[in-house]
């Protein structure tokens, strides 16, 4: 190849070593199930504090092969038993939170060991912790079917840690076991907790709970708090040096009224008996319906002004406007009953239950800015099972405490609104080391299914599934569509408790009961940082562009036509047993009811752009034990792709290094159009072999590409003195994309004598190569390469080199090293806000960042700006994307180049 701007790759022989294997994904043996990539999880110590620590994890590991699915997790120093689990038994509702771990292959393998002592991480100060570190996971019951939580509980043995853990994996039956407990149940039921379950409950002071849980949501959570008016939802981000003094109204049966000082320091300043259980006790009394749910539901087809005296019916239809009450302002709640000579029988229950929701709603609103005022506060919290989520009571709320306000006080309203005093209890286990996580070690993901409740699944039938499975099963694995919107009151409908209704768009707000009883599972994830090379942290925004109807819509259309495939190679990526496909199915239905929900009301989990949205699918899929849908189809791209590389690194030695740098450019952006995530280049992989599409990818290289900032990055390599000292190269898909693109490209900056980290998904998503399968692909390669291999010892990739190595190792190696490190990611983008602190670690001295793939380098980071220079390279391989980033076209390419300022 000539030193030019020849467009022309360097190609390998067609006819040589791995040519000819196809990418048909038919071409799996059927009946074999390949190995499964298990999530990476919880294998070490946790954050504690100093008092009574209990829950050690040092030490642990896997007990088993990869090849085993949820394979045991030792504890080797582990002495007690302990709980995971913690309850707010309420006089109407039961709270659970609980924490499940996830399975894990050992991180203290040689390879891991070698990073963290190189990246100066694995120090008894700074402890370096695996992604995913487990879940915390919200579930309510009604208190009336007490049963149904403690046959839960037991079929998960929440109560001993859960069904992984190691005194239930060696059957053994410890002995007085405690959970954590707080509301009056915990008094009223504890010897039925014992005789079940044979568990004391450790009472929690209840206000101590629901302050506790308060704090730590608005400390840990992003978009946990928001206000709502007219019908919008808008999320709050809250400064966490300035989250005191603040005043906490829960409603629950009851209404408590919490000034909150700071941490530890608060005190109940006022109250109500007129809460939650008034409006379902009333409610019950008059209407027939059998759940708060039921009674919430018909509030939504009511219209109020059958019942409620208004203004305008004491002022013959007008306004009273000289103290600026409006004719269909609410004069007396239930006050037209007085005079109409009905019978209860002749009113409407939709009508009855608007009226009680109304009154009641607006009373709290009412009261709590009265104490607000009191005390001079504006901000005002808003929690408790009695909101559910709910549009008019919580515009209700809003609007009564803007009302009296004039606008100067807040109503906000936080998404795990019912679980406060639960999840107070779950942080009162110190033990466990929760005590003191810092706002990025909890990431919210998504609601997977819908509460078990009176022996069934609700959402759409499961057909035979549910006569062949038990409510266990169906609870934990079925998906289900998660509860549709409904209608609210017409646009005749009159005011809420003594002011004007709010308007709303279209009329129709959004009823948020089902988000309240299907809240985000809380991650645990002690592992990510904030990325220190951003420009910055306070500005970033990692999405390209946002979600708003029109482009959610196009989106929901791509991921729905791509599901079918996507069920299908999940299945086979289990060998295809029946237990695979109603799990594959149980996972249509879980993620098509995301997405349709999400089509209603786009900020139902909270700010949500593409990123987001990718990441739902991947969970989504993980929720259901599908670890890597792609394994199969990896792992033949990879052989397939590493049988070449060495004939292209051969043709690529024989340029200058200038034509060698350009060859390198473009046979990255050649690469990248290996990609299971997109529907245009999935329908070339059925044309013809690996290097076949690589050469039909190759041609539609032609500079200038759409973004060319090629000789800048030429000139900037090119210059006499070390241009880089360390470069992190953010990979993407396996096989080509990894190996004939990715790889050959480290392999130039090392020979420049720039230290190199590979930085890969933690998680497997689509066919995206992730960091545990990276190190076998680098030692394969560099067989066939002595500056991979040399690089690849240094940085401990190689584990035969590694034998003699000890931990207080001294001797600095000759090579510079060439490693890899996951990224804490387990989606197609990257959210630099929260990255693995083996990535933070391994950025603090880089001076080069090097972003591939639509994911990483388009969908976000497009417009991130960082500390350091960056190469973002990607080929566009969608039109629409093309269309809105440049006015572009599908496969064009981008060579963005950013020196740093």
């Amino acid at each position: 190849m000539a030193a030019n701007n020849s467009s022309e790759a360097p190609i390998p022989p067609l006819e040589e070593a791995g040519g000819g294997v196809k990418h048909e994904a038919e071409a799996e043996e059927k009946g074999k199930a390949p190995a499964q990539a298990q999530a990476a999880s919880t294998t070490t110590m946790l954050h504690r504090s100093g008092s009574r620590p209990q829950l050690d994890l040092s030490g642990a590991a896997i007990h088993g092969t990869l090849e085993d699915r949820n394979p045991t997790i030792l504890l080797p120093n582990q002495s007690d038993d302990i709980s995971h689990l913690a309850l707010d038994i309420g006089g109407s509702l039961i709270k659970l939170v609980y924490f499940s771990r996830h399975a894990d292959q050992s991180t203290e393998d040689k390879r891991k060991l070698s990073t963290k002592r190189r990246l100066e991480i694995f120090t008894g100060a700074r402890r370096s912790y695996p992604v995913l570190g487990g879940r915390l996971h919200f579930v309510k019951f009604e208190t009336g079917k007490l049963n149904e939580c403690l046959d839960f509980i037991s079929s998960k043995q929440l109560h001993r840690g859960g069904v992984d853990s190691p005194s239930w994996r060696s059957g053994a039956q410890p002995d007085n076991i405690v959970i954590k407990a707080t509301g009056g149940g915990a008094y009223k039921y504890a010897d039925l907790f014992k005789e079940r379950l044979g568990v004391s409950l450790e009472k929690e002071d209840e206000m101590d709970c629901l302050v506790s849980g308060s704090n730590f949501l608005l400390k840990a959570i992003r978009h946990e708090a928001f206000t709502h008016m007219d019908g919008q939802k808008e999320y709050v981000q809250i400064d966490q040096n300035d989250m005191f003094p603040y005043l906490l109204v829960n409603v629950g049966s009851g209404v408590s009224i919490i000034k909150v000082d700071g941490h530890g320091k608060f005190q109940r300043v006022s109250g109500t008996n007129v809460g939650g259980g008034t409006y379902w006790g009333l409610g019950r009394l008059m209407t027939e319906c059998k759940s708060f749910d039921e009674l919430l539901e018909l509030s939504q087809r009511g219209d109020n002004s059958t019942i409620d005296m208004l203004v305008g019916d004491i002022y013959g239809g007008l306004d009273y406007s000289k103290i600026g009450l409006s004719a269909s302002t609410i004069a007396s709640s239930f006050g037209k009953t007085i005079s109409d000579n009905k019978e209860l029988s002749e009113y409407r229950p939709e009508d009855i239950s608007l009226s009680l929701l109304r009154m009641i709603s607006y009373n709290i609103g009412q009261i709590s800015y009265l104490n607000a005022l009191r005390y001079g506060l504006k901000r005002i919290l808003f929690g408790g099972f009695f909101i559910r989520g709910h549009a008019y009571t919580m515009d209700t709320i809003s609007f009564a405490v803007h009302f009296w306000s004039k606008g100067e006080a807040k109503a906000m309203f936080l998404r795990h609104e019912g679980f406060l005093g639960a999840l107070g209890a779950f942080m009162s286990y110190e033990k466990h080391g929760l005590d003191d996580l810092s706002a990025h070690h909890l990431v919210e993901r998504f609601p997977m299914g819908a509460p078990y409740v009176g022996g069934k699944i609700h959402g759409p039938p499961l057909g035979d599934l549910n006569e062949k499975i038990s409510w266990m099963e169906k609870f934990v694995q079925k998906g289900t569509q998660i509860t549709a919107p409904v209608p609210m009151g017409a646009p005749a409908t009159t005011g809420m408790g003594g002011f004007e209704r709010p308007t709303s768009k279209g009329d129709i707000l959004r009823s948020d009961a089902s988000a309240a009883l299907n809240v985000g599972v809380l991650h645990l994830v002690p592992s990510l940082d904030v990325f220190p090379l951003l420009e910055d942290p306070k500005t970033y925004e990692p999405n390209t562009i946002d979600l708003d109807h029109n482009e959610f819509k196009y989106w929901f259309t791509v991921l729905s036509d791509h599901l079918p495939d996507l069920v299908e190679k999940a299945v086979a990526s289990e060998g295809g047993t029946d237990d695979a496909k109603r799990r594959g199915d149980a996972f249509a239905h879980a993620f098509s009811a995301h997405l349709a929900r999400l089509m209603e009301e786009p900020a139902a989990y909270g700010k949500f752009g593409l990123a987001n949205l990718l990441e739902l699918r991947e969970e989504c899929l993980r929720e259901f034990q599908f670890f890597d849908a792609y394994v199969s189809i990896k792992q033949r791209e990879n052989e397939a792709s590493l049988a070449v590389l060495p004939d292209l690194l051969m043709e690529l030695d024989s340029m200058d290094e200038e034509a060698r740098l350009l060859a390198l450019i473009e046979g990255v952006l050649a690469a990248n159009i290996f990609d299971w995530g997109s529907k245009a280049c999935v329908d070339l992989y059925h044309q013809g072999t690996i290097i076949e599409i690589y050469r039909m990818s190759r041609k539609k290289m032609q500079r200038p590409w759409r973004i060319d900032d090629f000789d800048m990055f030429k000139k900037r390599m090119l210059k006499k003195d070390q241009p880089y000292k360390k470069a992190l190269i953010s990979v993407d898909n396996s096989g080509a994309d990894v190996v004939l693109g990715m790889l050959p490209l480290a392999r130039e900056f090392l020979r420049h004598g720039i230290e190199v980290v590979l930085v890969a998904n933690s998680l497997p998503a689509l066919n995206d190569i992730t960091a545990n399968e990276l190190p076998e692909i680098v030692a394969e390669a560099a067989k066939h390469c002595g500056i991979l291999r040399k690089a690849a010892e240094a940085g401990g990739l190689i584990v035969d080199a590694m034998a003699g190595i000890q931990d207080d190792a001294k001797d600095e190696p000759v090579s510079v090293p060439l490693m890899v490190v996951e990224n804490g990611c387990g989606s197609p983008c990257i959210d630099f806000r929260q990255v693995s602190s083996e990535l933070a670690a391994a950025a603090k001295d880089a001076d080069l960042l090097i972003l591939e793939g639509m994911g990483r380098a388009l969908h976000t980071n497009l417009n991130a700006r960082f500390k350091c220079d960056a190469l973002k390279l990607a080929m566009v391989k969608n039109q629409r994307l093309a269309e809105k980033l440049f006015n572009g076209n599908i496969y064009d390419c981008i060579c963005k180049f950013e020196p740093v300022s």
